[in-house]
């Protein structure tokens, strides 16, 4: 059975470029949260560990969050009423998002200028608690609009605060924590040599097999209660299966490349199994699914996404262009040897004005 054959084209082929986006995401930015997290001291060791693992997303962090700024905006421009009820039912969430996305940026940024312990150390713990919980509130945001919330007859969700008993507000809240944890120690193993090397692959083999448990459930409900379930869904599930064990066992191998190259396309398939267990949907309503949020009733006029499709054709491939010659620019591995003597930033400019 063709799922698309029904559905209008425009909004069809919005809803995948918006998939394209969340699955850019995931992927970039869930090893930035990954790496983040490990600023704690349950992973690095010492200042110059953390050091090693901020310069290992330092020239590709800010670039990555270019994926969630550019779907978010393709949702308002393509599908305004699924923004304004996803929007208006989660404000608190996407709030506290937006507050945690402030406090990591800032924390990147201002951790290295003053060298004093007190101040290097609270900014580590902001990293990573910022860390953690925006991954947490995407993987809450995408587990409750995947599954859906009482959405009435207006496209209005009933109760403010219905979120808070949705339990795939916890369960994709911890798949996408866990998964970016995984995704993050895997990049670490690419982009370092040495101790720290060796401890993110031994890390990961050893937490691979739990981790992706939230994600595995989340992915197998929307298998058995989508409208659209069918083989090609359970294909990608297959496919999400085999690249996890692909990426396993090339962790047990040491071969870290291959490694990231599998939980990569392990949360694509599984994504890709969700998106097309969901379609045509956009937000499910639990009340009825004649209330539900689909791509006929919630997407613009054709004539804005014509001019949306050509532009997207016109700058996508520029942006992925640019952004992977970043990649490639900035591929070789670190060690500890490679990060300097920290200074104080305040000491440097008394240091130049001295010397004029």
């Amino acid at each position: 059975m063709n799922i698309f054959a029904d559905q209008p084209l425009l909004p069809t082929i919005w809803f995948i470029i918006i998939g394209v986006f969340w699955i850019g995401y995931l992927i970039l930015e869930g090893f930035d949260f990954g790496v983040g997290m490990m600023m704690s001291k349950v992973f690095s060791k010492n200042e110059k560990e953390k050091r090693l693992l901020l310069n290992t997303i330092g020239p590709v962090w800010d670039g990555n969050e270019v994926w969630l700024v550019t779907g978010g905006a393709a949702t308002f421009a393509a599908f305004p009423f699924w923004y304004a009820s996803l929007f208006s039912a989660l404000y608190i969430p996407l709030t506290l998002a937006l507050v945690f996305l402030i406090l990591r940026v800032v924390a990147i940024d201002y951790r290295g200028k003053q060298n004093t312990e007190k101040w290097i150390n609270f900014w580590n713990a902001s990293i990573s608690v910022s860390s953690f919980f925006l991954a947490f509130l995407v993987g809450a945001l995408l587990g409750i609009t995947s599954t859906g919330l009482p959405i009435n007859e207006n496209g209005d969700v009933v109760g403010a605060f219905t979120w808070i008993f949705n339990p795939f507000t916890y369960i994709g809240g911890l798949g996408i924590v866990l998964f970016s944890y995984l995704q993050g120690l895997a990049f670490i193993a690419l982009k370092t040599d040495g101790e720290v090397r060796y401890r993110a692959s031994k890390t990961l083999v050893r937490l691979m097999p739990l981790g992706v448990l939230p994600c595995v459930i989340w992915v197998l409900y929307l298998q058995f209660t989508g409208i659209s379930a069918g083989i090609l869904s359970w294909a990608m599930v297959v496919f999400a299966v085999i690249s996890c064990a692909f990426a396993y066992l090339k962790a047990r191998a040491g071969r870290e490349g291959w490694t990231f190259v599998g939980t990569s396309l392990f949360i694509t398939a599984g994504a890709l199994a969700i998106f097309l267990a969901l379609y045509p949907n956009v937000f499910p309503s639990t009340l009825d699914p004649a209330y539900s949020l689909n791509v006929a009733n919630a997407s613009s006029s054709p004539y804005t996404l014509t001019i949306m499709t050509w532009l997207a054709c016109l700058m996508l491939p520029f942006i992925i262009l640019y952004q992977a010659w970043g990649y490639y620019m900035f591929r070789k591995r670190l060690t500890v040897e490679h990060i300097p003597d920290a200074h104080d930033a305040t000491d440097l400019a008394t240091m130049s004005k001295g010397s004029h």
